[in-house]
C-alpha cells in the first residue's frame, strides 16, 4: 500500500473516527513499550502483551482501510 499523500493525509486526520483509532493506536503502543522495557515478563504480562500486539493490529487494519476510502474518494 502506498503512502497517503498530504492532502489524503490532512483529510484522515480531520476525521474524528480516524484521530479515534489513531489515539487509540498509540495508548496501546505506550503500554506495549512499557511491557517490553521489563527484562522479564510474567505469564499475565505476555498474555497482556499479546492482547496488546493484536489490538494494535486490529486498529492499524481500520486505519488503513479509511485511508484506502479516503484516498479512492
Amino acid at each position: 500500500m502506498s503512502t497517503p499523500t498530504a492532502a489524503i493525509r490532512t483529510q484522515l486526520m480531520a476525521n474524528p473516527e480516524y484521530q479515534r483509532l489513531s489515539e487509540q493506536h498509540a495508548h496501546y503502543a505506550a503500554l506495549l513499550d512499557q511491557l517490553t522495557a521489563k527484562h522479564y515478563l510474567t505469564e499475565q504480562e505476555q498474555i497482556e502483551e499479546t492482547r496488546l500486539k493484536k489490538l494494535k493490529l486490529r486498529l492499524k487494519d481500520e486505519m488503513a482501510v479509511l485511508a484506502h476510502k479516503s484516498g479512492s474518494a
